[in-house]
């Protein structure tokens, strides 16, 4: 039976081409159009169990997308909806807050008429929608975890609090630990509103710099961390060419762009790289721990959450040859997509497997502050 799409858009053009995409597929029909969002969330309140996933633009009149989705939160009504949105600056703001009003991820509109036309537009609108509807966003989710030993059999179990922490007793790097501290996570889908439970409970006075390698492309990273800035103590920027990396700051991979970082005579830079994408990312994780290896730091913090995919296994795993690494991964229960941080710990590379909202506590009891 195929899935069930309801597109919110006041483009005909967007609609028509979104519709024809969806309905050439057999997984997947369109079965509603609303052309703003009043129509839309008429449409969701009349069939809530209708749709198993809801395309959504942005800028529409009488409702937009980001009063719809306060309208959903107000009312309890949960749906899985990807954005489909400009790359302008405001657009990228505006994504970014529909991110965190619980949208499920985007895909940015086609900015010109062959893009309209071409496979690549319909096989990431594809992806996104096989994604989605896959997910455990589509899975209710308890607070308390009570599948970790069936999961994570092979761990030794700690109750704190009331969620379980899986602790690795076997070191997965068999480097000691040398002097400088270092924090580099890796994230996908799902990423921007997990950051929100992490970065801003890091205090200012963490005592290493943070790198977070974000899968998003170019145009949204800067309002990402504009936005996660905003709620946190730590500072936190959009990586740029050539600054030197400083505790206490955290430092987000621009979009479509890879982060390096590489020994200078006045510490440690930045590298900001246009590279060809690798394993169709950029920027990727892999890469930028890979950097790590040349560095100076002797103890680095690896943090792999939610996310499509297995990126940053292997660059972590050639890390580990020649540094000490401290691996942290999300748990299933609170991932969006358990992907990135299954592969870390299928790879036997996981010190600890936590909840999301215990993951700035790990990072700060392996960097501590000054």
């Amino acid at each position: 039976m195929s899935k069930k799409v309801l597109i919110i858009d006041d483009s005909a053009l967007m609609r028509r081409v979104i519709s024809d995409i969806i309905n050439s597929t057999e997984q997947y029909e369109v079965v509603e159009i609303a052309r703003d969002g009043l129509a839309g969330f008429n449409l969701i309140v009349t069939n809530p169990h209708l749709y198993d996933v809801i395309l959504l633009d942005i800028n529409m009149p009488n409702m937009n997308g980001l009063e719809l989705l306060e309208r959903l939160n107000k009312s309890r009504i949960k749906q899985t909806i990807i954005v489909v949105s400009t790359v302008a600056k405001q657009g990228a703001k505006e994504t970014i807050e529909a991110l965190e009003l619980g949208a499920f991820d985007f895909l940015t509109k086609p900015e010109n008429y062959l893009e309209v036309k071409s496979d690549s537009f319909k096989n990431k609108l594809i992806n996104m929608l096989d994604v989605a509807t896959n997910s455990t966003a589509n899975t209710p989710r308890i607070i308390k975890r009570t599948d970790s030993r069936l999961d994570l059999n092979s761990h030794t179990v700690k109750t704190e609090r009331t969620v379980e922490t899986i602790r690795n007793d076997k070191p997965v790097s068999k480097c000691t630990k040398g002097r400088g501290k270092l924090v580099a996570l890796a994230c996908s889908t799902g990423g921007p509103k997990s950051l929100q439970s992490v970065i801003p409970k890091l205090p200012k006075n963490m005592a290493a710099p943070m790198l977070i390698v974000q899968h998003m492309p170019a145009g949204f990273t800067a309002s990402l961390a504009k936005r996660l800035d905003d709620f946190s103590e730590v500072t936190v920027k959009e990586a740029e060419d050539g600054e030197i990396l400083k505790n206490g700051c955290v430092y987000v991979a621009p979009g479509g762009r890879h982060l390096k970082v590489k020994k200078t005579f006045s510490g440690h830079c930045i590298e900001i790289s246009d590279e060809l994408p690798r394993n169709s990312l950029r920027p990727c994780a892999d890469i930028m721990y890979e950097s790590l290896a040349d560095c100076d730091y002797g103890d680095i913090t690896c943090v792999v959450m939610t996310g499509m995919g297995n990126d940053g296994t292997e660059g972590i795993k050639k890390l580990a040859d020649s540094k000490y690494v401290e691996v942290i991964a999300q748990d299933k229960t609170s991932s969006i997509v358990y992907g990135m941080p299954k592969a870390i710990y299928d790879a036997g590379m996981t010190n600890v497997v936590v909840p999301l909202d215990d993951i700035a506590s790990e990072i700060i009891k392996n960097v501590g502050v000054s």
